[in-house]
């Protein structure tokens, strides 16, 4: 009689998976928390409690590893779907040239604060990539072409969170202040804010106006995902020259299999018509992925060590976040008046 195991990688899957659906109903309950920020708080709340560590790094280890980069990776590529060329150019030239400025000055900023600070490896790529452009998918993102440790994502993914939270509620108290009305307050959310989830709770305080435009703007910073990979795979790949005794497939790929595969769904949206169902059906899909992944990520963030070591990554992101959410204040008021 022939015995069955479960592959390695299984109970770990299994048990963000489960996670994945407390967070929906926690979500459900609270619909003002985004899914997939509660996720990712999910996961840094479990990987505090000491007695469940010896598990997380033991026999769920390799699951978890699995969904934080495969599912991560996958529910990038559905996210395509949720963006047409189409809505793009309906924001117009101006619009789509100050998203663009706006995503590259936040990156180099960024970056180059992280740097001047001395955040260890590739930490200020991954802050800088998280801020300006998708928060923690971008985060997933960037680790992949970079091949990084999955520990070194810890601190990005947790600052991104952070920030994105605080936003729910600061943004829109800073809304009457501004002077923003319905459209412009979302531009600004749309512009500023990192998780596509966290720009729809912030948004969606002003109304559906708001909403519409905070998410069209959102998921054209995400269109610029597949480029800001595309360069860092090629200076990964330039610094990291083969070896003689190295085999091709161990240096960094210009541009990971799943960036491509997000440039094809963006296409298909555009040109081809798909029903209304397999769109609903897309989302739901790429939704749970996402959150699977992003409770995997939380796991690997442990305080004690953010506490000795993050205070620095703190200023970075803190930073980022002020400077990213000002200069969309500039943006607003050029493109809209």
């Amino acid at each position: 009689m022939t015995r069955h195991t479960l592959p390695a990688w299984a109970p770990g899957m299994l048990v963000a998976a489960g996670a994945a659906a407390v967070a929906f109903l926690l979500h459900l309950a609270f619909p003002g928390l985004p899914l997939l920020t509660v996720s990712v708080a999910l996961g840094m709340v479990v990987a505090q409690i000491p007695a469940l560590r010896p598990l997380l790094d033991g026999p769920l280890k390799a699951g978890l590893s699995l969904s934080a980069r495969r599912l991560l990776r996958i529910g990038i590529v559905l996210l395509g779907l949720k963006l047409s060329l189409v809505d793009i150019a309906g924001l117009g030239m101006v619009t789509i040239i100050a998203i663009v400025l706006v995503v590259v000055l936040t990156f180099g900023v960024t970056l180059l604060l992280g740097r001047m600070l001395g955040l260890p490896g590739y930490q200020p790529l991954f802050i800088a990539a998280g801020f300006s452009i998708c928060g923690a998918s971008a985060v997933g993102a960037m680790s992949a072409v970079t091949r990084a440790k999955d520990s070194e994502s810890a601190t990005p993914v947790a600052l991104v969170t952070l920030c994105g939270t605080l936003a729910i509620v600061l943004l829109p108290l800073a809304r009457i202040p501004l002077g923003f009305d319905a459209t412009e307050f979302g531009t600004w959310v749309g512009l500023s804010v990192h998780d596509v989830g966290q720009v729809v709770a912030t948004a969606q305080i002003a109304g559906p106006v708001a909403l519409a435009a905070a998410v069209v703007v959102k998921l054209t910073r995400v269109l610029t995902l597949a480029p800001m990979v595309a360069i860092v795979g090629a200076v990964e790949r330039r610094r990291a020259p083969l070896s003689s005794d190295e085999a091709p497939s161990k240096r960094p790929p210009i541009v990971p299999l799943f960036v491509l595969g997000f440039l094809a769904a963006v296409l298909v949206r555009t040109f081809v018509p798909l029903p209304a169902e397999v769109l609903e059906v897309a989302d739901v899909l790429q939704t749970a992925l996402l959150a699977t992944a992003l409770f995997a990520l939380g796991t690997g963030i442990r305080f004690t060590e953010l506490a000795r070591t993050g205070w620095k990554a703190l200023i970075v992101g803190l930073g980022s976040w002020v400077f990213i959410a000002a200069m969309s204040v500039v943006a607003v008021w050029v493109t809209t008046r």
